[in-house]
This record gives C-alpha cells, structure tokens and sequence, in this order.
C-alpha cells in the first residue's frame, strides 16, 4: 500500500476520526522518485481480433506515475487501480484508450507527478488458418500494449512474440551431401553402365537409406517492440501477426492434417534460415510499414544441435530510437 493511501484519497469515504499516517510529516530520507505504482493487477480486457470481432481476455497490468515532490510521503495508489479498473476493463482496448488513462494517472496527481506508465501484459488468442486443409486452430501470441506519458510526450508501444520454426542451413548441405553420397554409392555401377532405371530409383529415395540425413529445426521466437503513429486508431495486434509470419514463412501450426504437416516440411525446405537471416526478413517487412515509427527485433533459435540458444537484434535505426539493447526487451 502507498504512503498516502487512507482518507487522503478523494475515493475514500472513512470517518474522518480514522487515523491517516499520509497526513503525518515524513521523516525519512527525501528524494523524488522515478516511478511509483502497482503491478499484476488482473483485469479482463475487450481487444479487437483481425475480423474486427469483440474478444476478452485478462489482462496483468502495471500502472505507475512517478513522484517528483521529494518532501512528498508517496501517491495515491486506488486512483491508479480505480483507473485501470472502471476505464480498461469497460472499453475496447485502443491507443487512444491508454492514452487517456495515462494522462488521468497524472492529472489525478496534479503537484507531485508528471510522467505515468501503463503497461497490460496479455494472451492475444486468434484462429489461425491450417497450411492446406480447411482446418483452424486457436494460437495464443504474448502480447504487451505499453503507453507512457514522459516530459509531455506520449508514447504506445507494441511488443509480441510470435513462434516460428527455423532450419539449419548448414546442416541442410551436409544433409544434402549425405544423400549424394548415398546415391553415387547405390547407382554408381548402373550409371557406368549406362542403366540406371528412374523407377528404381524413386523406389530407393523412398527408403531410409535414400534419405539418410535431414537437416535441425527448432522451435524460435521473434520477440518484436514497435512504437505506434499517432494516427494508429486500433491496436494492429493481428497485422503485426501476419507480417511476421509472412516474413519468416514457417509459422508454427496448431490443427494439423498430413497435407498441412507436408506443406510446413516443404516450407522449412524452401525457406532455411540462420538467426540472422531470420532478423534481416522481419527488419525488411517491418520497414516498410509506415504506420511504426521506430521497431526493436530480436530473434531467438532454441537450437536442437546445441545445448544454448543462437540470438540476432536489429533496430530500426532512428534517430533517438531504440538501441541494440540484448535484453528480452529493451525500455
């Protein structure tokens, strides 16, 4: 609980012969603060999918101002919760709708703050369709809308994580140099005579012995932070979604039939990738989307062959952006 919770607060409606400690000269240490609040609060939240349709989920929200009057005992902490409670939970979450909470989380503490922060941690559940059949299957991608409010300037950010699957193309050329090998070993005589017979040979590349490597995958994760345009009335949760998932072309697959499991093995064929060039294909498409005004990327594959990670970061590159920072994601 905060300093200066009790009767303090204007929600407070206690007798006023109740003790108040928020009222009592503060004897410690004085300094400003850089932010002062509450985290996990659970809360449901309405978000919009990609078909425009109403969804809720919960949502674990942090909400903090920071508090600039060293001389000050601390804030009002149920204005922040009471904020978050009446104005997130009841409406559609939207850039403007966080914007809106920051900036009371400041006026209702009009003298001793002038930055707010609110971030809402978050499942983003979607249908998302089979590679082939006709099938869907729900997916869920971590989610996180952040606004801050600082020195004036408000800000919305995005960040997600979104799974995807990665094939080594190292071990696709020593894959592919095996079953050379084995190939020269099976049919060198019949080509030196001359008689090598096509059937035979599809007969053998559907053994084990004609494919006797095949390249790692793993599962990876592009973990994104974007930062809005003001023009950007809607959370473009399920757009951003979809360039990552088009950029890097394997997305992960929740109903699956053979037909889907067969287009997902073809796909990671034809798209072999090391961490970097998975970071340079999100960097690209993200770079032409006009709507993000800075972007922070970070690609991780959960390697099979080894018992560590392999990691790439890129950034937009704007002026005063964000850095090439390593951490999960940057602040």
């Amino acid at each position: 609980m905060s300093a200066s919770e009790g009767c303090t607060d204007d929600s407070c409606d206690l007798s006023n012969d109740l003790p108040d400690i928020a009222n009592e000269p503060h004897s410690g240490p004085n300094a400003p603060l850089n932010w002062v609040g509450m985290s996990e609060i659970e809360v449901p939240v309405h978000m919009l999918n990609g078909k425009g349709e109403d969804i809720q989920t919960v949502a674990r929200v942090q909400a903090y101002v920071n508090l600039t009057d060293p001389k000050s005992k601390g804030i009002h902490m149920s204005r922040l919760y009471l904020a978050v409670d009446q104005m997130l939970g009841d409406h559609v979450l939207t850039p403007a709708l966080l914007r809106e909470i920051v900036e009371y989380f400041v006026e209702s503490h009009e003298g001793i703050s002038d930055s707010g922060y609110l971030e809402c941690r978050l499942e983003f559940f979607e249908r998302r369709k089979s590679l082939k059949s006709n099938n869907t299957g729900w997916k869920a991608y971590r989610v996180r809308p952040i606004t801050s409010l600082r020195k004036g300037v408000l800000t919305t950010e995005l960040t997600i994580e979104v799974p995807y699957s990665s094939t080594c193309p190292c071990s696709a050329a020593l894959s592919r140099d095996l079953i050379q090998q084995g190939f020269k070993d099976k049919f060198a005589a019949s080509a030196d005579a001359g008689k090598v017979d096509l059937d035979e040979v599809m007969e053998w590349l559907g053994t084990s012995q004609g494919i006797s490597a095949t390249p790692h995958s793993q599962r990876s994760i592009a973990q994104v932070r974007v930062k809005l345009s003001d023009k950007v009335e809607d959370l473009p949760i399920s757009r951003l979604i979809d360039q990552i998932e088009n950029a890097l072309q394997t997305p992960v697959q929740a109903a699956v039939k053979r037909e889907d499991e067969q287009e997902f093995a073809r796909l990671n064929a034809a798209n072999l990738m090391f961490c970097e060039d998975a970071a340079r294909r999100v960097q690209a498409e993200l770079d032409k989307d006009e709507t993000l005004t800075d972007f922070w990327i970070r690609v991780n594959h959960m390697e099979s062959l080894h018992p560590h990670d392999a990691v790439a970061i890129v950034v937009k590159g704007v002026e005063h952006g964000y850095r090439d920072d390593p951490r999960e994601f940057p602040h």
